[in-house]
C-alpha cells in the first residue's frame, strides 16, 4: 500500500496541532471535567458531558493525528528541484482565461488540503490537470461550475 505524501509545512502544521492538543486542550478538559465531578450527581450534570465528549473528540483527533504523521511520507518540496515542471508541492500562480481572474495554489497531499488555505489536494480535478504541465502552458480541466481555462503564470517550489 502506498504512503499518503505530506509536505514538510503540512507534517510541521499537525505537529504544531498536536503539540496543542496534548499540552492545552488535554490538560483543560481533564481539569474541566474534575471541576464538574466536583458538582455532584453526574446523570444530570451537563457540563461534565460537554467536556467528557469533548475529551472524546481530542484524544480521537491525537490518534488521528499520529498515525498521519507516523504513516505518511513527508516530502520537502523545496529539495525537488523539478524547475518550472509542476510535480507535487508545487505552488502555482494561474490566471482564469475567461475572466482574467489570478490565484495561487498549492498542490499538497489529500491529508493537508484546505481549499480556504489554497491547498489542494494532488487527487483533485485541477490538480490532476496541472501535473506535468510547465510556466507559460494553459490547460483546462472540469470544474463543478463548467470547463475552466488557465494559464500557468509561475511555478515554484517554497
Amino acid at each position: 500500500m502506498k504512503r499518503p505524501p505530506l509536505t514538510l509545512k503540512g507534517a510541521e502544521r499537525l505537529r504544531d496541532e498536536l503539540e496543542k492538543l496534548k499540552t492545552v486542550d488535554r490538560p483543560r478538559i481533564i481539569e474541566a471535567i474534575a471541576e464538574a465531578r466536583a458538582h455532584g450527581d453526574l446523570k444530570e450534570n451537563a457540563e461534565y458531558h460537554a467536556a467528557r465528549e469533548q475529551q472524546g473528540f481530542v484524544e480521537g483527533r491525537i490518534q488521528e493525528m499520529e498515525a498521519t504523521l507516523s504513516y505518511a511520507e513527508v516530502i520537502d518540496v523545496a529539495k525537488l528541484g523539478a524547475g518550472t515542471r509542476i510535480v507535487f508541492g508545487a505552488t502555482v500562480d494561474l490566471e482564469d482565461e475567461d475572466s482574467g481572474d489570478k490565484v495561487t495554489y498549492q498542490i499538497v497531499g489529500d491529508i493537508e488540503a484546505d481549499i480556504k488555505q489554497r491547498l489542494i489536494a494532488v487527487s483533485s480535478p485541477i490538480a490532476r490537470a496541472l501535473i506535468g504541465k510547465s510556466q507559460g502552458d494553459a490547460f483546462e480541466f472540469q470544474a463543478p461550475n463548467g470547463l475552466k481555462r488557465y494559464e500557468i503564470m509561475a511555478v515554484r517550489y517554497d
